[in-house]
């Protein structure tokens, strides 16, 4: 409320409480009982005014009985008339006599009744006088203490006790339909309609309704896909989640939850892995491909069949890349076959096609069936059609190698749009137009990372030659819409060796550096939040969101650092470098993938085909939530079964005599 509304309330609250006080004098005080000081001049002066022409009149009566009985006197002394006997006298004669003696005047009673009435109408007057004025006090001695209060306390008061007194008719009925004044009530926050719910009977069905808690809701990013209908009590539900949201960052912090690690084809070298939502997708030097849906970990989809011309060749080639997002997984092989499932059903590819060479980028839309692939300088994009088809949009031929691809997300059902890196120059690939579009070209200044979101892309540029002072190695940020340079960051000696602006938060980017930092800066002021030291060779993947960092570095250790303290809350170590990292609200996926794709112990000539267990790699599943399940919590080497064939590795350690003797498996 403003200033002069505010002014112009307390005003019209004001003239009604001085009117309400009025009001109650002339109640408490009537006029026959309190009169006016005028009023009660004109009855005193009434009132004396009878008395002095009745104390006239007795003084008349009794000086004309004394003049009577000196006549008397003196005639009977001179000897005059002898009186007369009253006994023989008839009783008119009597009744005259007196009369005319004044002894038995009838005025006399009607004057005396006169001096009494008004004797108790000015003793009534009186005492209700003074009663009102008793009662007058009492109210100020107790209206005292209540000076003390502030007037905008008084005033709230009263409107609330004015609101109470119309509870059988809302508020908001009188003046505003119900769905406006939902529209009033959907711009406050949850404190302001708590306190509103207090207000009266009327307020609080406006404050608790459903529509304003779901909105609010999704509007903090819970049940993004749920409905009005779906939950009888929405700020039941909010509060819920706000608690459950409050325990898992809580265990973020504290390092409280379950460790599974993923684990499949025991023998051979992890070589690629992706993450998406609920599902992990890895690809191994065998050529098999295996996808987990953790929140399923029974699901059938886990198990992905190759295209037959992969699977009859020997040896198999390995997997190079591998993509997954909510609906389709894809992997690439080093003979440049490439394979589409489906994350539903699985089994079968739906999609395949070969390429001449052997693929050195690939990506997958986020929120969209969409494929970019890259093998050599030549581009290609593929999608479904309206029919659920997969087919080629374009294909396109850049001047150099294509190093790493992008494809930009949010674009829904619009037709896809990928960011490509070849050397010292950044493209933009639309299959609406003919040719690459130019986004950045600066020669002597390869391109080091690459990452896009809806709006922008940014790429890492590294300063080589001799101009070492020009400020080191840069970050640039263009925007999409007009292909023009927003931001310049970053000033490191150190080249970029990994970048996140899709996950981050609105208006911030983190990014990895060889200098063993992990930075973060402010796109609108184009300065650094945040410069954290951890790793011993270089950071290698990074993500961010609106509290904390999740880096991985080439030494193995995957750290977690608190943004705004600019602290580590703790760390985690494999021995290969981390390659992967992905994490939400609950959960984070970890992948140490090895370089040396072929170690001691898997090569054909040696005796073991099998690599030992600590040149696979080894994919981690965290799982912070409050609800995360018992066997979660178990320990991989516990959840194994002694059927598997590759339960030799560990598992023959735990074997005892008499399950030899027995024959008996357990499975747990």
């Amino acid at each position: 409320m403003a200033e002069d509304e505010l002014a112009a309330f307390r005003d019209s609250w004001k003239e009604e409480l001085t009117s309400k006080n009025e009001e109650q004098l002339l109640v408490c005080a009537p006029s026959l009982a309190v009169p006016s000081q005028s009023r009660q001049e004109d009855l005193k002066k009434k009132y004396f005014e009878d008395s002095k022409h009745l104390h006239i009149a007795v003084s008349t009566s009794k000086l004309n009985e004394r003049e009577y009985t000196d006549d008397d006197d003196d005639d009977d002394e001179g000897g005059g008339k002898p009186a007369i006997e009253t006994e023989d006298q008839p009783e008119y004669v009597s009744i005259a006599r007196s009369l005319l003696d004044g002894r038995t005047s009838p005025l006399l009673d009607r004057i005396q009744e006169e001096r009494t009435r008004r004797k108790r109408q000015y003793q009534n007057m009186t005492n209700a006088c003074s009663a009102s004025l008793q009662q007058q006090q009492q109210q100020k001695q107790q209206q005292q203490p209540r000076r003390k209060v502030k007037k905008e306390d008084e005033l709230l008061d009263q409107l609330i006790q004015d609101l109470n007194e119309v509870n059988d008719i809302p508020f908001f009925d009188i003046e505003l339909p119900y769905e406006l004044a939902l529209k009033i009530f959907r711009h406050l926050n949850c404190t302001e309609l708590g306190r509103c719910a207090q207000v009266s009977r009327a307020w609080r069905v406006l404050a608790e309704d459903c529509v304003l808690w779901f909105k609010m809701c999704r509007g903090e990013g819970y049940h993004q896909d749920a409905s009005v209908s779906d939950s009888p009590c929405w700020k039941s539900t909010l509060r819920d989640c706000r608690n459950s949201a409050k325990t898992v960052r809580s265990n973020w912090k504290n390092r409280v939850g379950s460790i599974s690690q993923l684990q499949f084809e025991l023998g051979k070298v992890l070589c690629d892995v992706s993450s998406c939502e609920s599902f992990v997708l890895a690809g191994y030097t065998s050529g098999d491909v295996r996808l987990w849906d953790t929140l399923h970990w029974d699901s059938t989809t886990s198990f992905l069949k190759i295209n037959s011309l992969s699977a009859n060749s020997v040896p198999r080639p390995h997997v190079s890349h591998v993509q997954v997002n909510s609906t389709v997984a894809a992997a690439a092989y080093e003979d440049g076959c490439v394979d589409l499932w489906s994350t539903e059903t699985g089994g079968e590819p739906i999609h395949h096609y070969q390429s001449l060479e052997r693929l050195q980028a690939m990506a997958l839309s986020p929120d969209s069936p969409s494929l970019g692939s890259a093998a050599g300088p030549h581009v290609r994009l593929d999608s479904t059609d309206d029919c659920g088809y997969w087919r080629t949009l374009c294909r396109a031929q850049l001047p150099k190698t294509v190093e790493s691809l992008v494809l930009v997300p949010g674009r829904g059902q619009l037709c896809p749009l990928a960011a490509l890196s070849a050397g010292d120059a950044v493209y933009l690939l639309d299959p609406r137009e003919e040719e690459p579009r130019t986004l950045h070209s600066v020669y002597g200044h390869p391109v080091t990372c690459l990452d896009a979101s809806d709006s922008h892309v940014v790429l890492g540029v590294k300063r080589t030659g001799w101009a070492m002072h020009d400020g080191g190695n840069k970050i640039h940020v263009y925007s999409l819409e007009t292909g023009k340079p927003v931001a310049c960051v970053g000033d490191s000696l150190g080249d970029f060796t990994c970048i996140n602006l899709r996950d981050s938060p609105p208006h911030l980017m983190v990014c990895g550096n060889k200098d063993r930092r992990v930075r973060v800066f402010d796109l609108r002021a184009g300065s650094s939040v945040a410069s954290l030291y951890g790793h011993h060779l270089g950071v290698t993947s990074v993500q961010a969101d609106d509290w904390k960092i999740v880096s991985g570095g080439g030494e193995g250790l995957v750290c977690v650092w608190e943004m705004r303290m600019g602290s580590k809350l703790w760390e985690m170590h494999n021995r290969h470098p981390v390659r992967h990292v992905n994490f939400n609200t609950s959960t984070l996926v970890t992948a140490n993938i090895p370089d040396d794709k072929s170690p001691r112990g898997a090569c054909i000539t040696d005796d073991d085909l099998t690599a030992h267990r600590r040149h696979r790699g080894v994919i981690c599943h965290y799982d912070f939530s409050e609800d995360a399940l018992s066997q979660d919590h178990i320990l991989p080497i516990c959840r194994s079964d002694y059927i598997e064939s590759s339960g030799y590795n560990y598992n023959i350690g735990l074997t005892v005599p008499y399950d030899r003797l027995s024959g008996s498996h357990p499975s747990h």
